[in-house]
């Protein structure tokens, strides 16, 4: 993929991003999550080292849920998500508290014994987690996992700090186009909802010769009864004409 190939090519001469070009690819980029992955497998191969892989993942807090919107690779997303599991962990407490969180060796580490166990037992020995600085609500961090212990000592984690703070800008650029997508996404669905709820209400004056208060007031007592959404009674209504569900038309 192109765009991957341009991203790879900018930690090719000294290991670091360049702040400028990471923001360049975002405005260009359409595909955030595809931004967010390749973010996380340039900042797993910034910390590894021939004789060890160091696994990276990217937490995302947002409504006090947390996710891992993007990692290096299947097994980081899983280190992420076994914190989630328990419900709580360094990368969520670096995310939630803004606050760098290195755990040099689980084996002598008790603050998420649970959480501790469990990571251990997949080979994991040390963990570091580095907050993003975004805006609003919204709470991030980098985590990346070593199965040596002491893998990130001070120069790892001044290098995993300078790459999160050239990262942020263009971190904080992906999230803002991910919430004005997320939002576009929300008003296509409530208006293609509503168009479906005005044909069904059209359907049904048509057929009983009434009001359109009166038939949407049919409309919302066949939901209620049958305990479904008003939206999924009135796309079967239309759809029962056999013309296919309704559309709405949007200006180009």
């Amino acid at each position: 993929m192109k765009r991957q190939a341009t991203v790879a090519s900018l930690t090719h001469a000294n290991d670091s991003p360049n702040n400028d070009h990471l923001q360049e690819l975002v405005l260009q980029s359409t595909d955030v999550e595809d931004f967010l992955h390749e973010l996380a497998r340039m900042s797993s191969r910034n910390l590894s080292e021939p004789d060890d892989v160091v696994l990276c993942g990217i937490t995302l807090l947002r409504h006090r849920k947390a996710a891992t919107v993007a990692s290096s690779s299947a097994e980081a997303q899983a280190m992420d998500e076994i914190q989630y599991a328990v419900g709580d962990g360094p990368c969520m407490t670096a995310s939630r508290e803004q606050v760098m969180v290195h755990i040099p060796d689980l084996e002598q580490h008790d603050r998420w014994p649970r959480y501790a166990k469990t990571i251990l037992d997949h080979g994991v020995r040390s963990i570091l987690a580095v907050p993003f600085a975004l805006e609003g609500e919204t709470r991030a961090a980098l985590n990346f996992y070593s199965h040596r212990p002491g893998r990130f000592d001070e120069k790892a984690r001044e290098l995993a700090q300078d790459f999160v703070m050239q990262t942020s800008t263009a971190l904080k650029l992906a999230v803002r186009f991910a919430h004005h997508n997320e939002a576009a996404a929300n008003l296509r669905a409530a208006l293609e909802s509503r168009t479906a709820i005005d044909v069904a209400v059209g359907i049904i004056m048509a057929q009983n010769r009434c009001s359109q208060d009166e038939a949407f007031t049919i409309l919302k007592s066949a939901s209620n009864s049958r305990n479904i959404k008003l939206q999924d009674v009135a796309s079967a209504i239309v759809e029962a004409l056999g013309h296919g569900p309704a559309k709405t038309h949007y200006e180009e």
